[in-house]
């Protein structure tokens, strides 16, 4: 017989050890049978000022990331989920298939990612140009740009939270983001998407929908979408957007 909970599938996700929204929205999101099993890659609530203290965080998170990923396996999850942003778009297009082709490689599992489930879902709505909302420097909004115009979409305006702390991303409320959608969003974009995943914006996306008349992609509900549609649960699940709830 298979797990008792996570009888339809268990997700070995993995989250720095300062980001405090990717586990609640995952739990809230998810149907009967599918559970997931958190793995925190340990790092320090470093302050981030600017794009050295930025690029200092991404070094820290890919030196003890294997740590976490080896650590969630005894649980013999289902599939890998990375409940981390920026390093899956670090570098661009060519540095996230590696990263991924890695992880596969080590785990024997298929991951699901926030760079992939981005494309994934911007390709179900057909979208081509798009808004994004990030809580990074500028060096981390850079290389969003860049992965996504590498992946064949414009993006004609990017706005970046800077907030100054891991943990702090988790500090920014809805009010804040409501305000960030309004500003990115316009008639020159088929549809927004933040990223981040301790920008807890599941919820919210999903209001926001209704405001615009266009896709508001929250990652971390990309991230989950991803991972059910991959293990074959099909379920569509209400209060969080168009995504799961209509693919």
């Amino acid at each position: 017989m298979g797990d008792s909970l996570g009888w339809r599938a268990k997700f070995g996700v993995l989250v720095p050890s300062t980001n405090t929204s990717v586990q609640p929205e995952f739990d809230r999101m998810a149907p009967h049978g599918v559970t997931s099993h958190i793995a925190r890659i340990a790092i320090p609530n470093i302050a981030i000022h600017n794009d050295d203290d930025f690029n200092e965080l991404i070094r820290l998170i890919a030196e003890a990331q294997m740590a976490a990923v080896d650590s969630v396996m005894s649980c013999e999850p289902d599939r890998l989920v990375l409940g981390i942003s920026a390093e899956t778009f670090w570098d661009g297009l060519a540095a996230s298939r590696k990263l991924k082709a890695e992880l596969e490689a080590h785990t024997g599992l298929q991951v699901s990612m926030g760079s992939d489930a981005c494309q994934a879902a911007l390709g179900i709505y057909g979208a081509k140009r798009i808004a994004v909302i990030t809580p990074y420097q500028p060096v981390g909004d850079r290389n969003v740009v860049r992965f996504f115009e590498e992946c064949g979409y414009e993006v004609p305006r990017i706005k970046g939270l800077k907030c100054a702390s891991p943990v702090k991303i988790a500090h920014v409320q809805e009010a804040e983001l409501a305000a960030a959608i309004r500003e990115v969003d316009g008639p020159d974009v088929d549809a927004v998407v933040q990223v981040g995943t301790n920008l807890a914006m599941a919820r919210l996306a999903g209001f926001a929908e209704t405001w615009l008349g266009k896709p508001v992609i929250a990652i971390n509900t990309a991230i989950f979408w991803h991972a059910l549609r991959a293990q074959g649960i099909d379920d569509r699940i209400d209060g969080w957007g168009s995504l799961l709830l209509k693919h």
